[in-house]
């Protein structure tokens, strides 16, 4: 009997090891938000001023993509993004937050990437730090009633199945017809 109880918590385990190594061959992993983290209800850039109250788009699946003019992947992931972003945007919206670049080298990522998405400057990090990202690009995915679910850390595809999984659990309630 306890046997079969090692076997199977082992089996256990290596599924789990298995899932998370094939997540992160494809370059993402997907963390939980942790349930005793307040989320931040807006984001604010040091360097402009501007802020964005997560309030204004409740009602909408929001997601909150982290990414910086050096970062591979984040070039290789945007068009999927701004895909997903334009195709559904009756029932979600996509923000950007630049990380630590310059206004010059942000405008050049910007440009060669045809980036269309708003974007939020974070010239000092604290934005990245205040949501807990570290990896580039990162994604925190935010649910309608306005309860952040998890954080994507790495590139993935976001019009592939994956990504659908991981955002059709946030739509719900999502305004029907709306722009």
């Amino acid at each position: 009997m306890q046997r079969r109880r090692a076997l199977a918590t082992g089996a256990a385990a290596f599924a789990w090891s298995a899932a998370r190594l094939v997540r992160a061959e494809a370059g993402f992993d997907v963390q939980p938000w942790p349930a005793n983290k307040a989320a931040l209800k807006e984001l604010v850039s040091i360097e402009t001023g501007e802020r964005w109250d997560l309030a204004q788009w409740r009602g909408y699946a929001l997601m909150l993509n982290f990414w910086a003019s050096w970062c591979e992947p984040c070039r290789q992931e945007m068009p999927s993004l701004q895909r997903l972003a334009a195709s559904r945007a009756a029932e979600l919206k996509v923000l950007t937050v630049n990380f630590k670049d310059s206004t010059s080298n942000a405008a050049l990522f910007m440009a060669q990437t045809a980036l269309q998405l708003p974007v939020l400057r974070d010239s000092d990090g604290a934005i990245a730090r205040q949501w807990g990202v570290r990896v580039f690009p990162s994604t925190v995915l935010i649910d309608s009633e306005g309860v952040v679910r998890s954080t994507v850390r790495g590139a993935i595809d976001w019009t592939g199945p994956a990504a659908q999984q991981l955002i059709r659990p946030l739509l719900k309630g999502a305004p029907a017809g709306a722009a």
